[in-house]
């Protein structure tokens, strides 16, 4: 069961932290993954960790006019793409008084407007076929306000609302389009960044009723089943994956 043997998968920032572990974790359900992102270092040292069913193009997804390009160059060089996990991501902890438009449009732009262009670019092809998912990766700070991450917010509000607009527009079209909302996942960053805020990490583990950090695999498997034909009468939905953090007092 959940098997992704003979899919194709596209996973944009898949040459670290959660997006490498999806990457990981398709490959062990029988995927094969291209791996994008705009360090070439990160994404050749994945591949070699991952092995021969990963590859990497290297690409910025604020790009957004060579969306097109790379989805053909993929599927010209790799075959027809089954899967899009929209990962890539970027946030900045500030007050909101104190960002900037520039900073906030920059928020936009990587977190919201590629993953719209990015899906749009990969869903003709899905419709022409018949079949496809897009999946987004979400966050709690698109189910409840946190402070001084205004851009990274309205951007992952903007996800959760492409989520249920693609669905209504395209799974008559064969295509499932849904997201998963991660809690505080272990990663270098949270951990960093929780060490730098007590207060915040304290807040943070306080509503989460496991008691615990999440590990970037719990995210994975959890995108594994949402790709997998299993999850065939699912589409619209965001999944929390947070030790019951969204839910927490």
């Amino acid at each position: 069961m959940f098997s992704l043997k003979n899919k194709l998968a596209l996973i944009t920032g898949g040459g670290s932290g959660i997006g490498f572990e999806i990457a990981r974790t398709f490959i062990e359900a029988g995927a094969r993954v291209i791996i994008t992102g705009r360090r070439i270092e990160m994404l050749e040292n994945a591949c070699l960790a991952l092995g021969e069913n990963a590859n990497f193009i290297q690409n910025d997804v604020t790009q957004i006019k060579g969306h097109e390009s790379l989805i053909s160059e993929i599927e010209s060089k790799f075959g027809t793409l089954d899967i899009l996990v929209n990962n890539a991501g970027i946030n900045l902890k500030k007050p909101a008084l104190e960002v900037s438009q520039e900073e906030f449009d920059n928020i936009i732009q990587t977190n919201l407007s590629s993953v719209f262009s990015l899906s749009k670019a990969a869903a003709k092809g899905f419709i022409e076929r018949g079949c496809g998912v897009i999946l987004m990766i979400s966050s709690m700070a698109a189910y409840y306000g946190i402070d001084r991450v205004v851009g990274y917010s309205a951007a992952k509000h903007g996800v959760e609302g492409l989520v249920k607009s693609f669905s209504a527009d395209w799974a008559s079209k064969g295509i499932r389009t849904n997201a998963i909302a991660p809690g505080f996942i272990e990663t270098p960053m949270m951990l960093k960044a929780m060490g730098d805020d007590p207060d915040r990490r304290d807040k943070a583990m306080g509503r989460t009723p496991m008691k615990k950090w999440g590990k970037a695999s719990d995210i994975a498997y959890a995108a594994v089943f949402l790709c997998s034909d299993e999850a065939q009468f699912i589409t619209g939905v965001s999944l929390p994956v947070d030790g019951g953090n969204s839910i927490g007092f």
